[in-house]
């Protein structure tokens, strides 16, 4: 049997030679790779030598716009302290309210009380902005004050102001939920990138 010009590459080939111009079969146990461009390397979730994502999570996203929300009711409830502490000084000074002495004493208490709170529900909507402020590129500390910000935020929503306070209460166990998921662990616990 004949099998023709050994060096014709369109020829019937021999047995056991690989043919020129047809693709070689690899060694057993060695990925084939196809034709044309080499395959890329699989995309990694994280940074190259940081450990982290490279994005904030989506949750992590809702948590600081939360944060913004929240701090926005803290400054809205402020000002109506204020309001309702100037308007019983106001009432202090009214001359039909001169002589009467409980409402005296309730001014007195309530008067100094509300200036109180305003002051405290200002301070709770400062700490809220520094957080969302923070979540970029704050640390585990950043996260762990969240969930507590968002503990206590929402065991004030629920008892002092049941209606008013349900919002505040909604979006903080929506801050500790989005927060404390594995997404938003890995986004605080990263590795930060140097500062120089």
């Amino acid at each position: 049997m004949s099998f023709g010009d050994p060096n014709n590459p369109y020829g019937q080939q021999q047995g056991g030679q690989p043919g020129y111009g047809y693709p070689q079969q690899a060694p057993q146990g060695v990925p084939q790779q196809g034709y044309g461009y080499p395959q890329a390397p699989p995309v990694q979730q994280f940074g190259p030598g940081f450990g982290g994502p490279l994005e904030m999570p989506g949750g992590v996203k809702a948590a600081r716009v939360m944060l913004y929300v929240i701090a926005g009711f803290q400054l809205i409830g402020a000002i109506l302290f204020v309001l309702s502490a100037v308007a019983v000084n106001a009432a202090k000074n009214d001359a039909t309210l001169k002589d009467d002495v409980q409402f005296q004493q309730l001014a007195d208490y309530s008067g100094g009380a509300l200036w109180g709170l305003s002051v405290l529900v200002l301070l709770w909507g400062v700490l809220a902005v520094f957080l969302a402020a923070k979540f970029g590129k704050g640390g585990n500390g950043i996260r762990v004050t969240a969930i507590v910000f968002g503990s206590i935020t929402a065991l004030l929503g629920i008892y002092p102001f049941i209606v008013v306070g349900l919002v505040h209460t909604v979006l903080s166990i929506l801050i500790i939920v989005f927060v404390a998921r594995a997404d938003g662990s890995a986004w605080f616990n990263r590795q930060q990138q140097p500062q120089y």
